[in-house]
């Protein structure tokens, strides 16, 4: 049924507008990579529980794991440490705001990679009002005390850029395979959960569940439900409305992250921001839809897998 789809359409829009403020209370108490780890671990779960129950994972699939762990890397460990470390400098309503334009720099590496991507007036116009709004929420020109943190700008930049460029590696190397989304979604995972496990110092970890606030807010919030629980939902609506009607859930999630940094946290709410804010997600609905539409396969629908 579509009532089903439209529902996941509408809780995965809210749950992908509650990482930053997860993440400023995890940050309390761990650092940006523990914070990443955990999280990682946390959301894997379900995305193997659901991969189990569907029987989508082959031994054949093996002979690809080289392609598996480059969108580990890119698509995971490194983009959610750059989105972590840029959230806790940031305000998390700031952040969120900032996370709209993943769908631009996405868009912006098809557009430079690959050849199949036509470059159009509407599209370099939905880049160009795009990244406007995001250098007018970095405001680089002002200085002083209240200032946006021009390092945790960057960070957000850099995580978009490196889930950019995971979509244009998929879409090159993955897409062709033929495997099912939940598959390489939770291969994807799995082997970022491995990278991160051999290589973060999980030293003084325990101090999360000294909160139970940040602990619930990370593993539960963050990894399993934002994280894990997130992508059956999105896997649900690529099902139920289409892989482009499920793309469009990106405009929920700054809105939602505006509303629960300034209601709910007490940020400041500038209207230069909310304007700002506007101008990405339009710059972002410009871009794609000036993109010539091509058909689209169930394996490239995990090319938005928001793991």
């Amino acid at each position: 049924m579509k009532n089903t789809g439209y529902i996941a359409y509408i809780i995965l829009g809210l749950i992908w507008g509650t990482p930053f403020i997860f993440t400023h209370w995890a940050a309390v108490h761990i650092n940006p990579a523990q914070i990443v780890l955990l999280r990682v671990v946390s959301g894997f779960i379900p995305v193997l529980v659901f991969a189990l129950a569907t029987r989508v994972l082959k031994w054949w699939h093996l002979r690809h794991a080289h392609h598996f762990l480059a969108m580990a890397g890119l698509a995971t460990a490194l983009y959610y440490l750059a989105f972590a470390k840029g959230t806790i400098l940031l305000l998390s309503s700031v952040a969120g705001m900032l996370s709209g334009a993943i769908p631009l720099f996405s868009c912006l590496c098809a557009l430079v990679f690959l050849r199949s991507e036509p470059l159009n007036r509407r599209s370099i116009g939905g880049m160009a009002l795009g990244f406007a709004g995001v250098l007018v929420i970095a405001r680089p020109w002002e200085t002083g005390l209240g200032t946006v943190d021009p390092f945790g700008v960057l960070y957000i930049v850099l995580g978009s850029l490196s889930l950019g460029a995971s979509f244009v590696y998929a879409r090159k190397f993955i897409s062709p395979l033929g495997i099912a989304p939940a598959a390489l979604c939770t291969y994807q995972m799995g082997l970022g959960a491995i990278a991160l496990l051999v290589t973060v110092d999980m030293n003084g970890a325990g101090a999360i569940f000294n909160e139970p606030k940040a602990a619930i807010g990370l593993i539960v919030g963050l990894g399993a439900v934002g994280t894990g629980m997130a992508y059956i939902l999105y896997y649900l609506i690529v099902q139920k409305l289409g892989a482009v009607t499920a793309a469009s859930v990106t405009y929920i999630p700054p809105v939602v992250a505006l509303f629960i940094g300034c209601a709910l946290a007490g940020e400041p709410l500038h209207g230069i921001d909310v304007v700002a804010t506007i101008a990405i997600l339009a710059g972002v609905f410009t871009m794609q839809t000036g993109r010539q539409p091509q058909p689209e396969t169930k394996a490239q629908c995990h090319q938005k897998c928001p793991a």
